[in-house]
C-alpha cells in the first residue's frame, strides 16, 4: 500500500499571492532565490553526495518545467508558437533570455541559450557547469510539448566563463 507523501507538488502549493502578499505582491529579490538554492544544494549533496544531488535539482527542474507547461504556457501545437511563447514568458517573468541557436526538428535536437538566468548570471568563475535545475526545466518544457523523453546538458555556463547558457537537448535513446 503507497502512503500519502507530505510534500508532493501540486500547483495550489504556489498560493494565492494577491492574498498571501497585498503590499509585497508576487517579487522578491534574486539573492533570496539564490540564497534558497545554493543552500538547499549543500545540504543535499553534503547527505546524499554530489551525484545524486544533481540528480534531484535535475528530477525538480523537470517537474517543474511540466507544471510550468501545463498552468503558465498551456498546450501549444506549434513549434514556432511554443519558442515564442517560452520566449516572451520567460523574460515577462525576469527567468531569462530564451533563445534558439541550432533546432534539428527531423531528429529533435536541439541548442537553448539562457541569458541572464536565474541560477548563475553574475556568480564567480568555478570551472564546472551548475545549471543542473535548468537542465531539467527545459527537458520537462520540451516533454510536455512533444510527449517524447528528452535529456538536455548544459554545456556551457556563466561559471565556466560564458556570459550564457547553452544547453543541448535530444530525444533520449
Amino acid at each position: 500500500m503507497a502512503t500519502k507523501r507530505k510534500y508532493q507538488f501540486y500547483w495550489k502549493l504556489l498560493g494565492n499571492l494577491d492574498l498571501g502578499r497585498p503590499n509585497l505582491g508576487p517579487t522578491a529579490r534574486l539573492e533570496v532565490y539564490r540564497l534558497m538554492q545554493f543552500c538547499l544544494r549543500d545540504v543535499l549533496e553534503q547527505h546524499a553526495g554530489t551525484e545524486q544531488a544533481d540528480l534531484i535539482f535535475y528530477e525538480a527542474g523537470k517537474l517543474a518545467g511540466s507544471q510550468f507547461y501545463q498552468h503558465v504556457l498551456g498546450h501549444v501545437a506549434d513549434f514556432d508558437e511554443f519558442i515564442k511563447l517560452i520566449q516572451t514568458t520567460f523574460k515577462d517573468m525576469g527567468i531569462g533570455i530564451f533563445r534558439v541557436e541550432k533546432a534539428d526538428l527531423q531528429t529533435n535536437s536541439f541548442v537553448f541559450t539562457v541569458s541572464e538566468d536565474l541560477d548563475c548570471s553574475g556568480l564567480p568563475e568555478l570551472d564546472y557547469e551548475i545549471c543542473t535545475y535548468d537542465e531539467g526545466f527545459i527537458a520537462g518544457l520540451l516533454e510536455s510539448f512533444s510527449g517524447q523523453g528528452f535529456v538536455v546538458r548544459e554545456v556551457d555556463c556563466w561559471c565556466t566563463g560564458d556570459r550564457t547558457c547553452r544547453f543541448t537537448a535530444r530525444v533520449k535513446d
